[in-house]
């Protein structure tokens, strides 16, 4: 829309200085254009302000020859509509804490020969979380010979026995964690041999069986 003086007040007034206030619904780009304030060119002398409220700003103004208006000060811009915007973030966190347990087994030695037709008694120290372990007896070349024995342990330790097996060497133990068979020990390797059932006679000192009958040596 054109210029309009009713728009236009004197808010301060001196002998060489006036503060102006016009209102208009255009925007600042064509207030500010050249000639725009023509028909008051009179009344507006350099050195005055202005302060301006337009379509898409407020600011305040220095009036320039002409009359024209200076870059001034932009008190205020276009304000749209307010916008709500929510979010909403979600903590998580985790923790761990680790604490060391020490779980041990340790097979208790024994003989590095059995005879045929006996039994191999065997035992096991338990250290730590263990509630069972397994027993097994190994041939050569590391098979299981059942049967295999699952004990409980009680007061840090476990126990059983198994029979002979057929006579051979490269036997050997195993005793593992019933829950995790990692955690094991393997015993040194014995050897099963026949039972001689000899009887030293002292008379012309030869060895005879029990039949009575002479070995020869």
């Amino acid at each position: 829309m054109p210029f309009s003086s009713a728009n236009l007040a004197a808010l301060i007034q001196g002998n060489s200085f006036t503060l102006w206030q016009y209102r208009t619904t255009d925007s600042r780009a064509t207030v500010t254009a050249a000639g725009y304030f023509a028909a008051v060119a009179g009344s507006l002398k350099p050195g005055d302000l202005m302060v301006l409220q337009t379509a898409d700003a407020m600011a305040l103004l220095p009036v320039r020859s002409g009359p024209a208006l200076g870059t001034g000060v932009t008190l205020d811009g276009a304000v749209g509509p307010i916008n709500t915007v929510r979010s909403v973030a979600q903590r998580f966190s985790f923790g761990q804490a680790a604490a060391a347990v020490v779980r041990t087994i340790i097979l208790a030695p024994f003989a590095a020969g059995i005879v045929a037709g006996t039994t191999i008694p065997v035992s096991a120290t338990v250290l730590g979380p263990v509630s069972q372990v397994v027993f097994s007896l190994r041939d050569g070349s590391g098979a299981v010979i059942p049967p295999v024995r699952v004990v409980p342990v009680v007061g840090g330790g476990a126990s059983a026995s198994f029979p002979t097996p057929a006579i051979g060497t490269g036997y050997r133990i195993r005793v593992e964690d019933a829950a995790d068979p990692s955690l094991g020990v393997l015993s040194r390797s014995f050897n099963v041999g026949p039972d001689l059932k000899l009887i030293l006679a002292e008379s012309d000192g030869r060895l005879l069986s029990e039949a009575g009958d002479v070995l020869k040596q």
